[in-house]
């Protein structure tokens, strides 16, 4: 019975790392590019300035470790079918498997990383979140996907490019953990706020 109740829950977390990855994929494919595109077009088709997934990536593999890559590569890859234009997706179809494989992880390496150096920051180590530390190592995720994908898209940005590419990745990355953080400080506030409202019995 417990493995069974262990399954529904890997099951359920798979499901919300998926959907809420998806959803912020779509908010910043939506909002962010659009008005990113008038102000940077050649960087825009490889990288956003706020780029909320990453934010999804840090936060999940906090909480679930090695087990949240399988769902954070499945939303990355529901987000390019669902999100990217037809045309640029047939352009890129092979890379964008190979910007999965590097994205997907990359948060686990950086946690990983510092773990190796007795710094182990993934949930419940402390009853208090440590959000600087999060963001630290969010720096660090960030640091090896822009250093990633500005591999894996190499052969496809104009040299000229690649610097302001890999800077745009980087800088995405992290505004984008920092929007989720604040996002979900403000939720935990509101729903403290909304426990304290509760009458008592």
């Amino acid at each position: 019975m417990l493995r069974v109740m262990q399954r529904l829950v890997d099951l359920q977390s798979f499901a919300v790392i998926t959907a809420v990855y998806v959803v912020c994929h779509g908010l910043t494919a939506w909002v962010v590019t659009p008005v990113q595109a008038i102000f940077l077009p050649e960087i825009t088709v490889f990288a956003s300035l706020i780029y909320l997934p990453h934010g999804v990536r840090v936060l999940a593999v906090w909480l679930l470790g090695w087990r949240a890559v399988l769902p954070l590569a499945t939303g990355a890859f529901l987000s390019e079918l669902m999100f990217t234009d037809a045309s640029v997706r047939q352009l890129m179809e092979p890379v964008l498997l190979q910007s999965i494989a590097v994205g997907a992880p990359s948060a686990l390496a950086a946690f990983e990383i510092v773990k190796r150096v007795g710094w182990n920051l993934y949930a419940g180590r402390s009853r208090r979140i440590s959000w600087t530390s999060l963001l630290t190592v969010g720096a660090l995720a960030s640091l090896i996907n822009s250093a990633g994908q500005s591999a894996v898209f190499s052969g496809l940005i104009f040299p000229g490019d690649q610097l302001p590419v890999m800077a745009v990745y980087a800088a995405g990355d992290l505004i984008g953990l920092a929007v989720c953080m604040l996002g979900l400080t403000l939720i935990f506030r509101w729903l403290r706020l909304a426990g304290s409202r509760r009458p008592k019995d």
